[in-house]
């Protein structure tokens, strides 16, 4: 007769004898896991050292003290806009260095100041023409060369024909640092002013300012037509097979290449429509249509965490469909609906294939003042300083990207602090 212990201690046996191997499988998994995340956030901080390590500079500029004599024969009242004001920047250094003789010397003195100088000088006059005649302390920016030597991302040493700067040019620096006039400022430059050809010259606030007229309309256009249109599917709209086929294509949208956006927008609204190249009010409209999607699944999937209780009991209580949706329904969702719409704002703050695609990498100096205005965006102008060849386009490049990751970490987090300050656990 069968023992029916045996059965169950073989099958116990068995249990027992896989235990350890499974657990031994979980704790490997776990270990990839963990190993996995580590190698990321190495890779993730090798990536933020570097662009911190490269654009941390950028905030700082090497300035030349320079005494300038505003010649009132060079500074005539009745053409003070027109003045030789680069003429008096070149009196000065060939005052303070008068060993610069020839004229290949002089070209090399010069050199040392950027070419901004005459326009500080001229901005000076215009704006107190009381020191016509007198001498003033000037502090203007140093030429992108000094500026690399001053914070070290150049080399003084090596065969002269491979450098940048010249022996008398370093000689000429060494004087002046032993004088005090060459020293590091804050460079508010960078913050206040357009983009230059000139990289000591160079900023980032009229990108600031495309991105912010870009991004107001983007967001005017895109929250209410996005809420309203998943309002409308998610509450309103028949099930059949034409809201599935809507359905359908606004998840595709969302996965649809940012630069066939960009195609769309230059062949409606610049070819057929005949909008202004390069206008913020272009890119908004671009990256409204790219947005959308990402709005209105994020809005949907904020209607739908909304309990039917809700629904059915302001139904019961008289309300009409209407108003349950805009005073129980809508209000209740809204947290979750913000979160998306800063989701595909930031998605829209970053992009840059789209807004290459309508004209906005062109060079633009001039801080725009509205929506028609020639504009650029600020990861265009990471695109733009990128491809520069000179050595302090490098610095500016990987400052401008900080500032970019700084606005897209601002909202990232406002998204998450909205969704758990005003988002309720039912």
């Amino acid at each position: 007769m069968n023992n029916p212990n045996k059965k169950t201690k073989r099958t116990i046996d068995i249990v027992n004898s896989s235990l350890e191997k499974r657990y031994r499988a979980e704790r490997r998994f776990r270990i990839y896991g963990i190993s996995a995340i580590v190698i990321s956030l190495i890779f993730l901080s090798m990536l933020f050292i570097s662009i911190a390590g490269n654009g941390y500079s950028a905030f700082w500029q090497t300035y030349v003290k320079l005494e300038v004599y505003f010649d009132p024969d060079t500074l005539r009242q009745d053409s003070l806009a027109t003045a030789d004001y680069q003429g008096l920047v070149k009196k000065t250094l060939r005052t303070m260095f008068p060993d610069a003789k020839g004229r290949k010397d002089k070209r090399l003195l010069y050199g040392l100041v950027s070419s901004g100088a005459s326009f500080q000088l001229r901005k000076m006059v215009l704006s107190d023409s009381q020191i016509i005649g007198k001498k003033q302390s000037v502090w203007v920016p140093a030429d992108d060369d000094v500026d690399m030597l001053i914070k070290g991302h150049s080399s003084r040493k090596g065969p002269e024909d491979e450098r940048r700067l010249k022996d008398k040019q370093l000689a000429w620096i060494d004087q002046l640092i032993a004088k005090g006039c060459l020293e590091k400022r804050f460079n508010k430059t960078f913050i206040t002013v357009g983009d230059s050809r000139e990289p000591e010259l160079a900023g980032i606030w009229g990108a600031v300012m495309g991105s912010f007229f870009t991004l107001i309309v983007t967001l005017l256009l895109s929250f209410p037509v996005g809420v309203a249109a998943a309002v409308y599917l998610e509450e309103f709209a028949p099930k059949n097979r034409w809201t599935d086929l809507i359905e359908i294509n606004i998840n595709n949208l969302a996965a649809v290449p940012s630069i066939v956006f960009g195609l769309l927008g230059l062949a409606v609204f610049l070819n057929f429509f005949g909008f202004p190249r390069s206008a913020p009010i272009v890119g908004g409209l671009v990256l409204t249509l790219m947005t959308l999607p990402t709005i209105i699944i994020a809005s949907r999937s904020a209607l739908q965490s909304v309990p039917p209780s809700i629904r059915e009991a302001a139904l019961g209580v008289g309300a009409s469909k209407m108003q349950m949706v805009a005073h129980h329904v809508l209000p209740l969702a809204m947290p979750g609906m913000l979160t998306g719409t800063i989701i595909g704002m930031a998605r829209a703050l970053g992009e840059t294939a789209p807004l290459l695609m309508i004209g906005m990498v062109a060079f633009i100096v001039d801080i725009p003042g509205n929506f028609t205005d020639p504009a650029t965006a600020l990861p265009v102008q990471v695109y733009l300083w990128a491809d520069s060849p000179e050595r302090a386009f490098v610095e500016r490049t990987s400052a401008a990207i900080m500032v970019l990751l700084a606005f897209l970490v601002t909202m990232n987090g406002a998204a998450v602090y909205l969704r758990k300050r005003f988002e309720r656990r039912w």
